[in-house]
């Protein structure tokens, strides 16, 4: 086909992909959005301006080239632009259906700063890899030749998945080690079905099974092996488990039961629409069913939560969160889509405790006023006297952020030394930790972030454990024809 001209925000407005209505997706967790028509991707594609720097792919974590698999989709290339879209993402259909995009790419659309409404960057990105696996153009990445190498990665999430397709390419024995029953870590079991349905992900994690990577199921680093055993069986061992330990909040009746942290509730959610058959949410201790749900933070696991609620049939779900709309780090987009469902958000209020004798039945917040900016730039939380009211609660749940496991101690690794948040301290320029050979990526580095951030993390680290593989093989074959 020809080459067309773009800039066609001029005269088509931006449009998303068609949205089920909020009463019919809070009856299931199907995904909320249809797939772009060809004639609608085709048309939307066509509405980038082709920017000479294009900020879209400057705020990409994975600097995904999007000007270029625009132009290709709006031409009708479209397995051109799937080569071109996979080639800096392991996960681009992931991407596109749970990146931020409202804060990244789209965000920072040029022609979302002229007020013509962004590219819908996401969905495109969302169609194409999409109709790549019904094209049967996305084939398993398998190595030119085996170098004779083994490789170790401990998590299977983002990162670590990213890392082992890489490594894996490139012709290492990759072996990844996981304590859940399926691999995908956070994909699986923290981010529920509406915004991405398992089989996305299990396609892919059966897509690196075909190219050779071998899964090790409900293997515990410190239960099953040790990490100092993982070292000698690989030349190299990655460190990928991501950060799963709730922040807890202390506060009069925090022991109280039904309330219970953010990632058991969603785990649970996804393992029972999996077809697991899980004990908390049989006996109801994890069910919102019929319950008033109150959800306490205001990032994307919140959202995750709240969303969760309505679709398990709550009769009233609220969040609070202690600043306001605008100052909440969780996306605008899943906001409108969580009101949409039914969800009420009480702005700027702090829990300070809960009620209840046994069970819980309302949490105890105070009205928040927002005082002046810190160094940061948000405005500081000041508590208003005399504004204590509750909410009435049968199940809270806690969805205050992530802190690290304490590896050293579970893996049996005194020496692997710990920054003072408890995250992994890397070397930032080899991504090797304290321990030589041993690499860390994603969350365990950075802290609870975004699934493309531990993408591009993974693909950082598997350059960086390639370099110290090809480093030490040569070491020992100098060392030994010195002998």
């Amino acid at each position: 086909m020809a080459s067309q001209k773009m800039l066609g925000f001029v005269h088509t407005a931006q449009k998303m992909p068609d949205k089920r209505t909020a009463e019919e997706r809070r009856q299931d967790f199907a995904e909320i959005y249809a797939r772009f028509t060809d004639e609608r991707a085709n048309e939307q594609a066509n509405r980038c301006s082709q920017c000479g720097v294009p900020f879209c792919q400057v705020h990409c974590p994975v600097s995904n080239n999007i000007p270029d698999w625009l132009k290709l989709t709006a031409e009708g290339r479209l397995e051109e632009a799937y080569e071109v879209s996979q080639s800096t993402n392991n996960f681009p259909e992931i991407c596109g259906r749970i990146c931020p995009q409202d804060r990244l790419c789209e965000g920072n659309c040029v022609i979302e700063q002229s007020t013509h409404g962004a590219v819908t960057i996401g969905s495109v990105e969302k169609y194409i890899n999409d109709t790549a696996w019904e094209q049967g153009w996305v084939k398993p990445r398998t190595p030119v030749r085996e170098l004779g190498l083994s490789v170790g990665i401990v998590g299977a999430g983002p990162a670590g998945l990213a890392a082992a397709e890489e490594l894996r390419a490139k012709g290492y024995e990759v072996h990844v080690y996981d304590r859940h029953d399926r691999m995908g870590g956070l994909l699986v079991y923290g981010i529920p079905g509406f915004k991405l349905e398992k089989d996305v992900v299990g396609r892919r994690v059966q897509l690196l099974a075909d190219a050779g990577v071998v899964f090790h199921p409900n293997f515990e680093v410190g239960r099953d092996a040790e990490l100092s055993e993982l070292r000698k069986r690989h030349v190299t061992v990655l460190i990928a488990t991501g950060v799963y330990k709730a922040r807890d909040i202390k506060a009069p009746g925090c022991g109280l039961k039904n309330i219970v942290p953010a990632l058991d509730y969603l785990t649970t959610s996804n393992k029972v629409s999996l077809g697991d058959s899980v004990e908390a949410f049989e006996n109801g201790s994890l069910n919102a069913d019929g319950k008033k749900v109150v959800v306490l933070g205001g990032g994307d696991t919140a959202m995750d939560c709240v969303r969760t609620a309505i679709r398990q049939g709550a009769t009233s779900v609220k969040c609070l969160y202690r600043r306001d709309r605008k100052n909440m780090p969780g996306s605008q987009r899943e906001v409108a889509h969580a009101e949409e469902e039914g969800v009420e958000f009480v702005w700027q209020a702090a829990p300070e405790g809960f009620t209840g004798d046994d069970v819980v039945t309302g949490v105890r917040a105070v009205r928040i006023h927002l005082g002046v900016a810190d160094a940061t730039g948000r405005q500081t939380p000041q508590v208003i006297e005399g504004s204590e009211f509750t909410e009435e609660a049968d199940l809270v749940i806690k969805a205050l952020g992530f802190e690290p496991e304490d590896l050293p101690g579970a893996f049996g690794s005194p020496d692997l030394t710990v920054t003072r948040w408890g995250t992994l301290l890397v070397d930032h320029r080899t991504k090797m930790t304290s321990l030589d050979g041993v690499f860390a990526a994603g969350d365990i580095v950075r802290g609870a972030s975004l699934v493309v951030w531990a993408i591009r993390d993974g693909r950082d680290a598997a350059e960086a454990m390639h370099a110290y593989a090809q480093a030490e093989t040569e070491r020992v074959a100098l060392a030994v024809a010195a002998e």
